[in-house]
């Protein structure tokens, strides 16, 4: 991929739009965000305080539910770059209806908003079997959310989709960790890939794409990276 030049509003930077900055890939957006020079100011949009990574001094908390977003909007101007990390299961979700809601609904919310304070890259993500045409509820959600953000129009677009996600989360997810573990021996397709991977993907997309859409399957996000 070449570099596409990026026109920062701020003299001393580009600004940074992230959602879902208190999950295990958004936590880590964040950390490589706030160490990365490129960026002078970082804004997280979270529906609760994102904890000691958002105290630094670039970091500017936006406290909203994700349905309200109209409300700060004007908070959420001169972004370059917005990441998109919200994702939840449908077993912590407690039903269809709420997985979709966080999923689909609020990323679009999200992206929406971005897009109209002036983002010009989104980097989301998503999941590995990603269809509006799967049987599964999750990777149906998934797609669907995919297609709905192509519609937008971003100029530069990276969908993200990974496997199984590895890393040290707050919450005990034991179906996972074991998942984790054993898929390490599978094909190159369904290993676990590691979130901070994940999000120096998501970076490396947000400055190096030449625009359009992008899709990185789970095998080839470690391959993303700055």
């Amino acid at each position: 991929m070449s570099t596409r030049p990026h026109h920062a509003r701020s003299r001393d930077g580009l600004v940074a739009v992230l959602a879902g900055a208190t999950g295990l890939v958004g936590g880590e957006c964040l950390k490589q965000l706030v160490a990365d020079h490129r960026y002078a100011r970082v804004v997280v949009v979270t529906r609760r305080d994102a904890g000691p990574a958002a105290r630094h001094a670039k970091v500017e908390q936006v406290v909203s539910e994700f349905d309200r977003l109209d409300a700060v909007r004007d908070r959420l101007r001169d972004g370059d770059h917005a990441y998109c990390a919200l994702g939840t299961t449908i077993r912590k979700a407690g039903s269809q209806a709420r997985f979709r809601a966080v999923d689909h609904d609020y990323v679009l919310r999200f992206a929406e908003a971005a897009r109209a304070g002036g983002a010009t890259h989104l980097s989301v993500v998503s999941a590995l079997g990603a269809s509006r045409a799967s049987p599964f509820p999750y990777s149906r959600v998934k797609g669907e959310t995919e297609e709905d953000l192509r519609r937008m129009g971003w100029p530069s677009l990276a969908i993200l989709r990974p496997s199984v996600i590895a890393g040290a989360r707050a919450e005990s997810r034991p179906l996972e960790r074991l998942g984790e573990h054993v898929l390490r021996w599978a094909p190159a397709k369904w290993r676990p890939v590691a979130a901070t991977d994940i999000a120096a993907a998501m970076i490396a997309l947000a400055h190096e794409s030449e625009g359009g859409v992008t899709v990185v399957e789970s095998r080839e996000i470690a391959r993303c990276r700055v």
